[in-house]
């Protein structure tokens, strides 16, 4: 059971880290899948790829030693075809896009892109120790066969963008293979879903790599997936993975997390087990998005989920979620009484980063919904101190009496609990996700009464 952390959005800082994996563990984690994107310390050519809060060599090495006296497999991931945005968005990288003007899909064609993941590749090994397992991501690989090497190479007889797929993964996992013999490469399965037996039993692939099926929904096609595993059986693939979501697969701005759906998803799946060759199953990876992709927002921060991941891997462990399982969870939050088909949870938690949680509910459910309030249903504003008025700096003495003191106190109010979300958030994230989190959730509906205060008192 590894537990996702993508890297790639509101990176946690490895001091809180070090507080949370203590509890995966004790929640039943086995593992860990670190995407770590561009927060990797990669050096020479590819220190570019690095973000201004990229982990140290020296705080990875204190996570990876943490993770290991919790006895936490870690399993890296590094995107090798799709999803290679923040490499590809690089003008020194950008030659390397399978199509020029868009920088998600590498060029399969050429000989540099290979030795671009090798080079990633063998940057993550050297820092870690043991692996058994290496990610070379490959979901997603949009405009696959769209570049102009592609379109010459697909009007040679028999090649089809399939074997174009089939070949860079199968470069990818040998040259892998060459240098690393112990460790296994997993790949995401979208990309071979759709593709015939035959044409993934020719390609090599299944002899080198293990797919990981991908699915986040609360009603998983479990006769469809049970096929699908024996398809990847016959095909010649030895294991085969799962991948649920805890969090981050509900929408690209979700603030707060829908456990319901989290743990409706991991019994899906618990179904998909039980119906499965008992050999065939190697784990299941908890996926817990923090971005759609590397441009899109933060979806909810790590300890707003903790909840639905405490509950997600209880779920798995237990082959199910019953009052006991449930209490269970509730002793190991601190959390008295855990809502699961609501957000509205009234206790605070015990949990790492619990504060976090707490003020986010507060602000996610009434920040906007006071401004608007106070806008757009408090009378003596709409009637009185209008958009006309206040550009006008128009307002009759007694409205100011009636409004001012109201928009002065909610502004007071919200300033408090945004600075306190602050003040939570310091020892969790780094200053950049903040900022981010702020500005998109916060600062509009802030600015709009920031600016009914100042109209108020200009007027």
């Amino acid at each position: 059971r590894l537990v996702h952390l993508d890297l790639k959005g509101a990176a946690p800082r490895a001091q809180y880290l070090e507080q949370v994996l203590p509890l995966l563990r004790a929640l039943g984690a086995t593992g860990l899948l670190l995407e770590y994107e561009d927060t990797f310390p990669y050096t020479g050519p590819l220190e570019l790829l690095q973000a201004p809060h990229a982990y140290s060599p020296e705080e990875l090495q204190a996570l990876l030693s943490w993770a290991r006296a919790q006895g936490l497999d870690v399993v890296p991931l590094v995107q090798s075809f799709g999803h290679m945005e923040f490499v590809l968005k690089h003008r020194q990288f950008a030659h390397l896009r399978e199509v020029k003007e868009l920088p998600n899909a590498l060029n399969p064609h050429k000989e540099e892109s290979l030795a671009l993941v090798k080079a990633m590749i063998d940057q993550v090994m050297a820092l870690h120790e043991d692996l058994q397992w290496f990610h070379i991501g490959c979901d997603e690989v949009y405009y696959l066969g769209e570049g102009e090497e592609s379109k010459q190479w697909l009007q040679q007889q028999n090649n089809t963008p399939e074997k174009l797929c089939l070949s860079h993964i199968k470069a990818v996992a040998t040259c892998l293979a060459w240098s690393y013999p112990m460790v296994t490469p997993i790949v995401w399965d979208d990309m071979l879903r759709g593709m015939s037996e035959q044409t993934l039993a020719e390609s090599g692939v299944p002899q080198l790599v293990q797919p990981m099926i991908w699915d986040y929904t609360t009603d998983i096609n479990v006769e469809g997936k049970v096929q699908l595993i024996e398809k990847y059986r016959r095909c010649g693939f030895s294991k085969v993975w799962f991948a649920s979501a805890f969090k981050g697969a509900t929408g690209a701005n979700q603030s707060l997390t829908l456990t319901g759906h989290h743990l409706r998803n991991q019994l899906e799946w618990l179904q998909v087990a039980q119906r499965s060759p008992a050999d065939v199953l190697e784990g299941i990876a908890l996926t817990g998005w923090q971005r759609y992709d590397h441009f899109a927002v933060l979806c909810e921060l790590l300890p707003v989920a903790i909840p639905s991941l405490a509950v997600c891997l209880q779920a798995l462990k237990n082959g199910g979620f019953s009052e006991k399982v449930k209490e269970n969870v509730e002793n190991l939050l601190g959390m008295p009484n855990l809502e699961i088909e609501t957000f509205m949870s009234p206790s605070l938690g015990t949990f790492p980063g619990s504060s976090v949680l707490t003020l986010v509910t507060q602000i996610s459910f009434h920040l906007k919904s006071s401004v608007d309030e106070l806008l757009e249903r408090n009378r003596y504003c709409t009637g009185w101190f209008s958009p006309y008025h206040r550009k006008r700096k128009i307002v009759h003495p007694i409205i100011v009496h009636h409004l001012q003191p109201d928009a002065v106190r909610l502004f007071s109010k919200w300033n408090a609990v945004v600075q306190d979300l602050q003040a939570a958030m310091e020892p969790v994230f780094h200053r950049c996700a903040i900022e981010e989190w702020m500005e998109e959730n916060v600062q509009p509906h802030l600015q709009r009464l920031q600016e009914v205060v100042d109209d108020l008192d200009e007027a």
